[in-house]
């Protein structure tokens, strides 16, 4: 698994808002791609509900009102990562939380749990599927330690030739830099890469970054 520094992606591919939508394919993909990006989190792995107990308790022991981040704003965040979710809590609310700080104690917190964490077994298929056909990898918007351990976890660890997480990249989702170094990394073009997510952010990632996407959520 290559986890070293990632290429610099091609500005080029950053489409903007206006141009064409999403387009959206079945699951299983009717056809083997040129190569195929996966999300992590909610993707290949049953993890939300996790990181959703994670964000409770160490928002809790840092004295955030319950009211703060509710469930539903978590889940419409979802593939946002966790420094940016806190900057956007702390605009939203008021608040003055250390979003270093306090995203390191929530990375922590889930990782507690990760023995726990089960796989997406439909999504996994398609990886399995694709392993030794075509280049694959991960992109998502939590620590790339965290993601090699949940892959670990859920038995794909070794099925992916790249992992670019957080720390990779400057813009997280749905900016589409994270989408654009994978592809950079693996060497094919964005246009030819089929993006699996489950999450708002990661499919406007994926539109932006001019690629093709499987919105995992329809067939879960």
């Amino acid at each position: 698994m290559d986890t070293t520094a990632p290429n610099a992606p091609s500005k080029a591919a950053d489409t903007a808002k206006d141009d064409p939508p999403l387009v959206l394919l079945d699951l299983p993909l009717p056809f083997i791609p040129k190569a195929a990006i996966f999300d992590c989190d909610g993707t290949l792995a049953d993890t939300m509900p996790l990181h959703y107990a994670a964000w409770r308790e160490v928002l809790d022991l840092v004295g955030a009102p319950l009211p703060v981040f509710p469930v539903e704003q978590f889940y419409a965040w979802g593939g946002v990562t966790a420094k940016e979710i806190l900057h956007r809590l702390n605009t939203i609310h008021g608040l003055h939380l250390d979003t270093e700080a306090v995203a390191h104690r929530k990375e922590m917190a889930y990782r507690q749990q990760i023995p726990t964490v089960r796989p997406i077994e439909k999504v996994v298929a398609e990886a399995r599927r694709f392993y030794g056909v075509c280049p694959i990898a991960v992109a998502s918007g939590g620590m790339r330690m965290l993601v090699q351990e949940t892959l670990e976890t859920i038995g794909v660890g070794d099925l992916f030739e790249i992992v670019v997480g957080s720390e990779d990249v400057k813009d997280g989702k749905p900016a589409p830099e994270v989408f654009l170094t994978a592809a950079a990394r693996l060497g094919v073009d964005p246009a030819d890469c089929i993006v699996y997510e489950d999450a708002p952010a990661g499919l406007e990632a994926a539109r932006r970054a001019g690629m093709r996407a499987v919105n995992v959520v329809d067939y879960l």
